[in-house]
């Protein structure tokens, strides 16, 4: 009797001990460009036991252990291996006790060569939580702490990916051609989780927005309607309800300061000590490895484990989900010599993919600094190998300047957007900027301009024509209103009217929406289906004006095509001398003004109203 009992105890304790709990990447692919795979496996005392992979296609090249014995980390080869399944062996004192079955897929036909997004693309950025509810029996989940609450501005919504699916059309009939969607990974935060950023699990789109398959079958519908998925993806940190932080394979696995029980130290948010030849080492570590929240432990990227599980997730999603490119969240952030190791692995992976850093600076040469092959990072030997940044200076003076009524200033008014293009020469590839006037951190557009259409007009005339990829924030097509400072980030966030059942009204159709929203609604439909077609703005070269009187005029050219931008922010109606223009002009008569549909003679002088603006298209 005490033998059986013995022998029971012994079987029960093995196969207890022996469960594999996670293994991630959770499956993979054949015929990746980078041949090698470093698996987690995580369980109880992990790596105590031994491991082996009969299949001979697949050589182990490494396995590594930490501090922490619930890991396991083994660097695979698999030059040679073959889309199916194939069998990893654990062993204990040499029995076999566990066997776990490891799949690799076979990619999609041409998947390395995937075409990013780029400057013939228009982005519309949504918070999924505040866009629709397609589904709202995931408003709240049994394996997520925070409950839906819509009456709080700053709690879970509803909003979710099929909400995202009903609504394509929309935005494509809108002019966009992408969308960006700020995080979907779960978020299992007890409060604030809704914009997701603090994520708990990165191979796990967070259930109250669906499932996996869920974000997989988005990309699908929008690919039918020849729309591009970009992720909005996070290297800098995690939250705090990750499972891995819940028990790191490492210390150094996030960057511990040593200050309290959970090491937090908050960022000096000083971006600029990544480059300063004069910053001290104690302010640049401030910048690079304090946390960005207390809910946002900051990974160390540098902990080259680290730095690989980011890497391979990233990838994984790109060929899970047929992503079509990245925004990376507060890109500067990062360890740079590792972010930019982690971009080039993604990018050598795909090369005609597209990735935007999000790199929030007030300066054109400290932006320029994080862009692939810029000359200003190569002053002190670094190459970020991020393709695309985001042009947060155009951003700065578009918050101001048509509030600005001089008519002569050396810094007010136009003369900041004629300012901000002069720097150009700065940056690589102008046409992989981002362009902007307005996202989820910022206060409404619309808000800001005292929801005056006349204004906004004159905004996304900006925006539609310069060069460089333009950017959309959901809801200001319909001219919503919102001021974090006084309100909160709730404020900024609503919910898209008529994205809920019972919602009043519903302006996702026109007969919803009153007469002041299809105002906005149609002037931002009109100009950004204006611009899909029209490659001289996509790639076409810019001639820019001197502002006079508070008008800014500048051409986007090729040798095809010219397109003349006229914006009066002067309240009172100019008359422009066209012979200014002649060089540009040349010798075309007339032109078509893509707002009003109206033919502009170019003959002579140029009357334009106040607060207007004019796309013409000029004839041959």
């Amino acid at each position: 009797m005490k033998k059986i009992l013995y022998i029971s105890i012994l079987l029960f304790s093995i196969s207890t001990f022996s469960q594999v709990e996670k293994i991630e990447p959770p499956f993979w692919w054949s015929d990746m460009h980078n041949p090698e795979l470093q698996l987690m496996i995580y369980g109880d005392k992990i790596s105590e036991l031994s491991i082996s992979i009969s299949n001979k296609s697949v050589t182990i090249i490494a396995i590594k252990k930490t501090e922490n014995p619930n890991y396991l980390f083994i660097d695979l080869e698999l030059s040679n291996a073959k889309d199916g399944v194939f069998n990893i062996d654990f062993f204990k004192r040499k029995k076999r006790i566990y066997t776990y079955h490891y799949e690799l897929k076979q990619r999609r036909k041409n998947s390395a060569l995937r075409q990013g997004f780029d400057s013939s693309d228009a982005i519309y950025l949504i918070m999924p939580d505040r866009f629709a509810n397609g589904n709202s029996d995931n408003d709240s989940t049994d394996d997520t702490v925070e409950k839906v609450n819509r009456t709080n501005s700053s709690g879970r919504h509803g909003g979710d990916i099929q909400g995202v699916i009903d609504n394509l059309d929309y935005i494509k009939d809108l002019g966009f051609t992408a969308l960006w969607s700020t995080p979907m990974l779960e978020d299992n935060e007890p409060t604030y989780s809704y914009h997701t950023y603090a994520q708990s699990d990165f191979y796990k789109i967070d259930p109250r927005y669906g499932t996996n398959e869920d974000y997989k079958r988005l990309a699908t519908e929008m690919h039918k309607r020849e729309l591009k998925l970009i992720m909005d993806y996070v290297t800098n940190h995690w939250g705090s309800k990750h499972w891995i932080i819940q028990d790191l394979p490492t210390k150094d696995w996030i960057n511990y300061w040593g200050n309290g029980e959970k090491g937090f130290q908050r960022s000096n948010y000083r971006m600029a000590t990544q480059f300063d030849p004069n910053a001290s080492i104690e302010d640049s570590k401030a910048c690079m490895n304090g946390w960005f929240d207390t809910t946002m432990p900051d990974i160390n990227q540098t902990n080259p484990l680290v730095l690989k599980y980011i890497t391979q997730n990233a990838i994984w999603w790109i060929e899970y989900a047929n992503l079509d490119g990245l925004r990376v969240d507060t890109y500067s952030y990062n360890d740079k010599k590792a972010i930019a190791k982690w971009t080039k692995s993604i990018m050598d992976e795909y090369p005609n993919f597209n990735i935007v850093g999000e790199v929030w600076m007030h300066n054109q040469a400290q932006i320029a600094y994080w862009q692939k092959d810029s000359d200003v990072g190569k002053m002190d030997s670094f190459n970020s190998n991020l393709p695309s940044v985001i042009d947060f200076t155009l951003h700065n003076a578009i918050l101001v300047m048509f509030n600005e009524e001089p008519k002569w200033s050396w810094t007010e008014g136009m003369i900041r957007a004629y300012n901000n293009f002069t720097n150009d020469f700065l940056y690589p590839n102008i046409n992989n900027l981002l362009v902007f006037a307005g996202n989820h951190d910022t206060n409404r557009i619309n808000d800001i301009y005292g929801d005056d259409i006349n204004k906004y007009k004159l905004v996304m005339t900006l925006i539609v024509t310069v060069r460089g990829i333009p950017q959309f924030y959901y809801g200001d097509e319909i001219g919503m209103l919102g001021n974090r400072d006084k309100n909160g980030d709730g404020d900024i966030r609503k919910d898209f009217p008529g994205g809920w059942k019972d919602d009043v009204n519903n302006a996702f159709t026109n007969s919803g929406r009153t007469k002041k929203q299809n105002e906005y609604f149609n002037f931002t439909k009109k100009t950004f289906n204006w611009r899909k077609g029209k490659s001289v703005i996509h790639t076409g070269r810019t001639m820019q004006f001197i502002p006079q009187n508070n008008v800014y005029v500048f051409f986007r050219y090729n040798d095809t095509e010219r397109v003349m931008v006229v914006i009066n922010n002067n309240p009172e109606a100019q008359e422009l001398e066209l012979s200014r223009f002649k060089e540009i002009i040349k010798n075309s008569k007339t032109g078509k003004d893509i707002i009003s549909d109206k033919i502009i003679s170019l003959e002579d002088k140029l009357k334009v109203e106040g607060k207007t603006s004019l796309i013409i298209e000029l004839n041959n």
